[in-house]
């Protein structure tokens, strides 16, 4: 019988040092982020995936948006962050404004944001928490992690769901004809920009007079 450990692969010492030294240095950073009175609702805290099409908004593009969406919801305001976690994270910096937000999104590491997190899969639109209850928030921004007609219209039953009516949607400049045809949405002039520049144009559209004209 030949030995079972033989065919697992050993990692070289060399390898297992750089490794080391890496998670040291990320254990440093996280060390950095609380020992400096971090704040974990700042846009970068949880670190861009792409595996996951995550790209987040420039700052500046972030608090546009968020300051829409807390005009567009009004005083004591339901606001849904759908797939769109920077706008989420600077309606948290926001801190005694009146309003409320729930984040949607299909990476767990926001679930460090507690209740307010959901975790949300755009391939089952609807498979939501019960206490989530159907036209509930007054706005909904969404930004669908693909640029494909099918997630598109995925995310366009969520959006749906949720909003009383209001709805503000992220997408590329491609996806003008279904944004309409899905959500009747047009787009506005106001261009949201990323932290790192995209291949893809994007473009902001809304079902309502918002101020991103």
């Amino acid at each position: 019988k030949m030995d079972d450990d033989d065919d697992i692969p050993q990692l070289s010492s060399h390898t297992l040092a750089a490794l080391q030294e890496f998670y040291l240095e990320q254990q440093q950073r996280e060390g950095m982020k609380t020992s400096q009175g971090f704040n974990q609702y700042s846009i970068g805290s949880i670190e861009e995936d792409w595996q996951l099409s995550q790209f987040w908004y420039s700052d500046e593009t972030a608090s546009c948006l968020a300051k829409e969406a807390v005009l567009a919801a009004g005083k004591g305001g339901r606001i849904a962050c759908v797939s769109a976690p920077s706008v989420y994270q600077k309606l948290k910096e926001q801190d005694g404004e009146d309003f409320s937000v729930c984040i949607l999104e299909y990476d767990r590491r926001f679930s460090v944001y507690g209740e307010e997190f959901i975790f949300y899969d755009y391939n089952h639109p609807l498979d939501l928490p019960e206490n989530l209850l159907p036209h509930s928030f007054d706005i909904v921004i969404a930004d669908p992690p693909y640029l494909s007609e099918e997630c598109l219209q995925k995310t366009a039953e969520t959006i749906k769901y949720l909003t009383k009516g209001k709805i503000l949607l992220c997408t590329g400049a491609v996806m003008e004809e279904q944004a309409a045809k899905h959500l009747g949405v047009k787009m506005c002039k106001f261009i949201p920009k990323h932290s790192r520049n995209l291949a893809n144009e994007f473009r902001c559209y809304v079902n309502y007079a918002s101020g991103l004209e």
